[in-house]
């Protein structure tokens, strides 16, 4: 059968080559046409465009891009119809993928949903659409699937596939010492993946290195971006860069800084201690502010429903609050603390195989 499928962001991309080998599994002659990234092009298949040349973080930076987001749209819709798959399979990027499942259900395209949108956080009355235009929905949070029973919509719950990327991941021993790193603990940087996420959240990560001088840090990179990209904001500060390596970054770290999203929960289930942290554009995160119904915005508490994480959000995000917050899970009654509450959210989140799961029902509800 053929599949067409849209990923609009690293973690995307991720999901995405985990859901293509699986789908492979079930039906031996699987055809791939895709949005995606790297991961997702070693599975084989036709990549028509990189998400890196997608990715708009915010109201104000989508605005901005608008015109280049309607042209990607555009090729896209008019590629799904020339290429005929047998099922669209749309991955997270709602602002995007939404739009385009619209046009494949006025079009007679199956589309199938991997990892809903966040519908249950602002605008709830998105669910109606969504039950009018997505054949089949595949949530990956545990709280998702009685929100969409309340709206009358049935979904399916697969698991989280973070859990299938960490349960195959491999540590390397030497790590440390083909990265020429000491034996002082180190703690990792995690700026995101997006280009105004790093230029907004680095440089106040950076500003914390001088005030722990018995550690190391290391920035997990995106591959997406040049060592020289990094440097500038890197300047003469002893940092380390390590690409394509996160997971082994995250099981050798004492602790972490991160950006809100996806890698918050990478780093919860790698039982690594953590502040996160996030700055969006003023106008976004004004309007970000009104809209938003939630009571937290990284992925550890929402799925506790409870502080576990502290969030340096915006003003709060800053050299003093990151310092402080930082030293507090660095050792003591903070941190094993933190230790303790990653115990109670791997229970919730339950076992790998999402990805598996969901290849199953797509090539089941196709049949």
């Amino acid at each position: 059968m053929k599949y067409y499928l849209i990923a609009g962001e690293a973690s995307g991309d991720l999901h995405g080559a985990n859901l293509m080998k699986a789908l492979k599994v079930e039906d031996a002659q699987a055809e791939f046409r895709y949005f995606g990234g790297d991961k997702m092009q070693a599975e084989g298949g036709n990549l028509v465009k990189h998400y890196a040349d997608m990715a708009f973080m915010g109201f104000t930076e989508v605005l901005l891009n608008l015109r280049t987001i309607l042209k990607n749209m555009k090729a896209c819709k008019a590629d799904v119809l020339s290429y005929e798959p047998d099922v669209l399979v749309l991955i997270d990027f709602p602002g995007f993928n939404l739009k385009i499942a619209e046009f494949a259900k006025q079009h007679g395209i199956k589309v199938c949903y991997y990892i809903s949108p966040k519908v249950w956080a602002w605008n709830q009355k998105r669910v109606l659409k969504i039950k009018r235009i997505v054949d089949h929905m595949f949530c990956i949070l545990p709280f998702e699937v009685a929100f969409y029973k309340e709206w009358g919509m049935k979904v399916d719950y697969v698991g989280n596939p973070l859990l299938d990327e960490i349960s195959q991941f491999v540590p390397d021993d030497h790590f440390k010492t083909k990265h020429q790193l000491s034996e002082q603990p180190i703690i990792a940087l995690l700026p995101g993946s997006r280009k105004q996420e790093i230029e907004r959240l680095l440089p106040v990560m950076l500003s914390v290195v001088n005030q722990f001088k018995d550690c190391q840090f290391v920035i997990a990179a995106a591959p997406t971006f040049s060592a020289a990209y990094y440097q500038q904001f890197i300047g003469n500060s002893k940092v380390t860069l390590v690409f394509n390596q996160t997971y082994q970054l995250l099981h050798d770290a004492h602790a972490a800084i991160v950006a809100s999203g996806t890698a918050t929960l990478e780093t919860a289930l790698l039982n690594v201690p953590q502040v996160v942290v996030y700055k969006g554009g003023a106008v976004s995160i004004a309007i970000a502010r009104l809209l938003v119904k939630i009571r937290f915005i990284s992925l550890v508490n929402l799925i506790v429903d409870r502080k576990i994480v502290t969030e340096l959000i915006q003003e709060d995000c800053n050299p003093q609050k990151v310092a402080a917050e930082l030293a507090q899970i660095m050792e003591g009654k903070g941190r094993q603390r933190m230790l303790a509450d990653y115990a109670h959210l791997h229970q919730l989140m339950g076992e790998a195989g999402a990805s598996g799961r969901t290849a199953k029902l797509i090539v089941k509800y196709i049949k």
